[in-house]
């Protein structure tokens, strides 16, 4: 249930949780079933980044493995409250059990975090913000519409959603990778290089990911694109 009135704006994360789940979540790849609250978008915060991850099924994650230091990321400190169910945390290798009512507090960005469900049904929201400065949208979540037209095989519109991300995240290495693979779907291989050049420069990690990534399938026997990844 989502109600916004003018003195309060309110979400039911017990209904949010499963509906999202039933939406999907990131580029589709699902484990167990797993979903994403917008929270800060869906509330109209502006001060602070705020969302809840879902995991409807226990032994599954809930938090994907990743610091915050990548493309997608703004360097935030991050606090994570166990709202519902119950999972187990790892930070740096070190495992946390956390139960209903649990707060974990991340202040190092580059620390990695992961958390796996230990209960059906668990909902784990996340808060985030680097200290001392006004919030901004990361480039992940300014990406957000970009998801699911992907998803649903929209290229043309998901690559709309990521060109407006890269209005207010100019030169970001991940909106630039996910314009060159849907340049790319879309047929416009020669649209593609420039993106991805720019986007594997930026961050080095991605030539792996390109190396193997089914959506450049129409680039890998092209010269340039060998040179790139190498």
């Amino acid at each position: 249930m989502t109600a916004t009135k003018a003195s309060y704006a309110l979400i039911s994360l017990a209904e949010a949780g499963p509906e999202a789940a039933e939406r999907g979540f990131g580029l589709g790849v699902q484990s167990g079933r797993r979903g994403r609250v917008y929270l800060r978008r869906d509330l109209g915060i502006g001060a602070f980044g705020v969302n809840a991850f879902y995991q409807e099924v226990a032994g599954e994650p809930v938090i994907g493995e990743h610091d915050e230091l990548g493309p997608g990321s703004n360097a935030h400190e991050e606090l994570y409250l166990v709202v519902q169910g119950s999972c187990t945390f790892t930070v740096d290798g070190e495992a946390v059990e956390a139960s209903r009512g649990t707060a974990l507090f991340v202040p190092d960005p580059a620390s990695k975090r992961s958390a796996v469900a230990t209960e059906d049904g668990t909902t784990v929201v996340v808060v985030g913000g680097r200290a001392g400065e006004a919030f901004e949208l990361s480039p992940t979540e300014a990406m957000g519409d970009f998801y699911p037209l992907y998803r649903g095989g929209d290229y043309a519109g998901a690559l709309a959603a990521c060109r407006q991300a890269l209005e207010t995240h100019p030169h970001n290495a991940l909106v630039l990778y996910n314009i060159a693979c849907l340049e790319a779907l879309l047929g416009r291989t020669e649209e593609a290089y420039e993106p991805l050049r720019e986007a594997l420069a930026g961050w080095a990690p991605f030539k792996e990911l390109a190396a193997g990534d089914d959506d450049l399938v129409s680039l890998r026997d092209d010269p340039r694109f060998q040179q790139l990844i190498a």
